[in-house]
Parts: C-alpha cells; sequence; structure tokens
C-alpha cells in the first residue's frame, strides 16, 4: 500500500515512479482486487474543490500520482514533500516498458480520430513485445458500442480467435479474457467518471486516467523537449504550441489562491 498526503482535501499517493510502477506490477502478479489510478493536476484540485462527487472519486482511487509541477511545488509550501510526480506520458510510456517482457495486455481507450491505434502502434515500435488487447479512440456512439461489444465479450470480442487482428489496426490484438491495464484518455473529468461508473463492469484489472497522453506518445501534438520537462515547464511549451489553452491554465491562478488560504489558516 502507497501512502497518501491530503493535499486541498484530495489524497496524493507519496511515492517514486519505481515504486509505482512495482505497485501495479505487483497488484497484477497477484491480483485480488481492481485498482483504480489517477494522475490529479491542478486543475484536478481546483475542480474537487468546487465538486464534491469529483472529489470523493479521487479519493476513492487506489493510487493517486501527481502530474504536474504545479502539486510539487504546492507539498513543499503546505509542507508536505512528496518524493516525485509522474506525468500522464511518462506514466503509460513507463508501464508499457515494464510490463512488455511480462504475460500482462493492455489496452488503450479514448482520444480522436484514430489516435489510440497510433498510440499503441508507437509503443509496439519502441516495445516490439508489448500485448496489446484492445484499442478503441472513441467512447461514444458506435466507437462506445464497439467497445463495450468487445468488453463484454459479444461479436468482435477479444476472445474469439488467438491474435487476431483489428478490422483498422496495423498490429495484433492479443486474446485476452482481461484486459490488464486500461489507459484511458478521455480527459478529466470525464474519464474519472466513467472508470469510477465502469470498473466493476468490464473485464480490467486496473484503470488509469491518463488525459492527453494518446496525443503526446502518437504525435499528434509535439512534446516538450526533454530539458524543458527536466524544468517542470511543460506547461509552458504546451501554452505555446496550444495558445487555446490559455484557459485551462486561468485555473493555476484559482490553484494559487488556494494553495495560499490554506497556508494561512494554518498560521
Amino acid at each position: 500500500m502507497i501512502d497518501k498526503k491530503n493535499m486541498l482535501g484530495v489524497g496524493i499517493s507519496d511515492a517514486t515512479k519505481e515504486e509505482v510502477l512495482e505497485y501495479v506490477v505487483k497488484n497484477l502478479e497477484n491480483f485480488h482486487k481492481k485498482l483504480f489510478f489517477v494522475t490529479p493536476n491542478p486543475e484536478f484540485l481546483v475542480l474537487a474543490s468546487k465538486n464534491e462527487h469529483f472529489k470523493n472519486i479521487l479519493n476513492r482511487a487506489d493510487l493517486a500520482s501527481a502530474d504536474g509541477i504545479g502539486i510539487i511545488i504546492a507539498a513543499k509550501i503546505l509542507g508536505k514533500n512528496l518524493k516525485g510526480r509522474f506525468t500522464g506520458v511518462d506514466l503509460v510510456e513507463r508501464l508499457c516498458e515494464t510490463v512488455s517482457e511480462k504475460p500482462i495486455t493492455v489496452g488503450f481507450l479514448g482520444g480522436q480520430g484514430g489516435v489510440a491505434e497510433k498510440t499503441a502502434e508507437c509503443l509496439i515500435a519502441e516495445y516490439p513485445t508489448l500485448k496489446v488487447a484492445f484499442v478503441a479512440s472513441e467512447w461514444v456512439k458506435e466507437g462506445f458500442d464497439r467497445a463495450k461489444r468487445i468488453m463484454n465479450h459479444e461479436s468482435g470480442s477479444m476472445n474469439q480467435g488467438k491474435d487476431k487482428k483489428d478490422h483498422n489496426s496495423s498490429f495484433i490484438i492479443h486474446d485476452s479474457n482481461f484486459i490488464d491495464i486500461l489507459f484511458v484518455a478521455f480527459g478529466a473529468p470525464k474519464q474519472e467518471f466513467w472508470i469510477s461508473e465502469n470498473l466493476d463492469k468490464i473485464p480490467v484489472k486496473i484503470a488509469i486516467g491518463v488525459g492527453g497522453a494518446f496525443d503526446y506518445i502518437s504525435g499528434k501534438i509535439p512534446r516538450a523537449p526533454f530539458f524543458v520537462r527536466k524544468l517542470g515547464m511543460e506547461w509552458l511549451f504546451r501554452l505555446l504550441v496550444q495558445p487555446w489553452r490559455i484557459k485551462r491554465q486561468l485555473s493555476l491562478i484559482e490553484f494559487a489562491w488556494l494553495v495560499i488560504k490554506e497556508k494561512l489558516s494554518r498560521n
């Protein structure tokens, strides 16, 4: 069990990347319960301060790794130093690398315009032994119906034949009764609500909300250079690449105010 530290009413897992990876793999190798994994950033905590239901969902998560330098800085200000952060992109890549040599399957759900398929292709190119058991970009209308058919083992299901190619993918869909790790990229808070409502109904052992990770892994959106990420300035790079994000970045001001109020309330 990984301990959590309370950040503005939301528990954030206090763990290194290696500890998170070890925890996930151990739970899969000694499976006894499904896990729900979230990757909170400052926007999450701002929304949680306004939406009690969302806050409860985040606090029910088995793992909640900080995604973003803002959470780390706020933790220091509040005297609750965290061991580190794990962005959604890094989490997907590191987990796929870790499980690629193990009998563990992964699935990709979310994104638009075939980005889930492209993400799977890119990761298989990087880790050829990665076992992909499920891919679906859309979760509404036709795509969501297809996802449900596959997950419910109806027509076109994963267990109707060994290692079949998906009709719109260039890689092998591995036969599996369970998707060990399902990466869900609907964006917050949709993905967290969806996982919370559906995890018990679908053959998935671990479901992880990863936001826009597929867009970066697939190359749809350029990722910040490594040195920029090391400086914790990836948010600024994203803003330059996607100026429309300025509205979302305004939530950082609200987040800073929440942190200041929390700090002052203790003095």
